[in-house]
């Protein structure tokens, strides 16, 4: 099979692309750090909302890229835990606009096979907020497409506190007084529990740093940071990382890559978690 069986180029730079992409070799999970939307609109003259807009518009081309592609699975990087330091009223339309959005999309998500997932404290977020999130995971939650998550009001640093704090009580409640964690133990903690570790972080807008994103699972992450501002962030341009992913050695340590080490590799980070997503 190939990449243009799955998708249909929109023109020649995706066509090229889409001759380049070998299907059989696409990562099992990509997560993106969305970044650029204030830059975009004040490069515009325009205010900061109007680049959030914009960039539900990228998101969701880049969704639909990823589910014609067949990814297993898409992490996004919506809000963070520092973001709350942003002015009050753009903090209350990115909920506002967060709402809207599983409003109008969740039919098609449902539609399409997806399953909607959030990570983060959720219990922090406004209660409106809380429910629809709640719903839109309720009505997806026996599809068996395409993961779909959002890191919403999430931090990698904060996560690793939640599942030692986890690990903890679950030592007192069990009185294990031998208890001792490793690496597998901490993963079935992490909100991603039952997810495989991404194999390529995107950041878009040229910042070269991962913002406490999935601190623990991109160990073995393939980077890539493209200058392109999220609201410009196309289909052409996710195909270019992709196509970019292909061409790297991975090598998990080693003197040199194997594709079976590597698919070895990603078997036992796809396997090794058993408990279900959480936030």
């Amino acid at each position: 099979m190939k990449a243009t069986d799955l998708l249909k180029p929109a023109n020649r730079e995706e066509a090229e692309l889409l001759e380049k992409l070998d299907v059989k070799r696409l990562p099992q999970h990509v997560a993106i750090i969305m970044d650029g939307n204030g830059r975009w609109a004040q490069r515009r003259h325009l205010p900061r909302i109007a680049g959030h807009r914009a960039g539900v518009k990228a998101a969701r081309q880049v969704i639909e890229t990823c589910v014609q592609l067949q990814l297993p699975c898409l992490t996004l990087y919506a809000f963070s835990l520092e973001n709350w330091r942003r002015p009050q009223a753009e903090v209350a339309f990115l909920m506002r606009l967060l709402r809207e959005y599983l409003k109008r999309e969740m039919p098609s998500i449902h539609k399409n096979n997806i399953r909607f997932l959030v990570i983060g404290r959720l219990a922090q977020l406004p209660e409106g907020v809380r429910k629809d999130i709640d719903e839109a995971m309720r009505l997806t939650a026996h599809n068996t497409g395409m993961k779909l998550v959002v890191a919403l009001n999430y931090g990698g640093r904060a996560e690793l506190a939640d599942a030692f704090n986890a690990m903890l009580e679950h030592v007192r409640e069990n009185g294990l007084a031998a208890f001792r964690a490793d690496e597998q133990t901490i993963s079935n903690h992490l909100y991603t529990a039952g997810l495989p570790d991404p194999d390529l972080l995107i950041r878009t807008s040229g910042e070269m740093r991962v913002s406490n994103f999935l601190l623990w699972q991109i160990a073995y992450a393939e980077i890539y940071v493209t200058e392109e501002l999220w609201p410009d962030f196309s289909r052409a341009r996710l195909l270019e990382a992709l196509v970019d992913f292909q061409k790297r050695e991975r090598r998990y340590g080693g003197l040199g890559s194997s594709r079976s080490h590597a698919a070895a590799v990603d078997g036992e980070a796809a396997g090794r978690r058993a408990q279900p997503v959480r936030g």
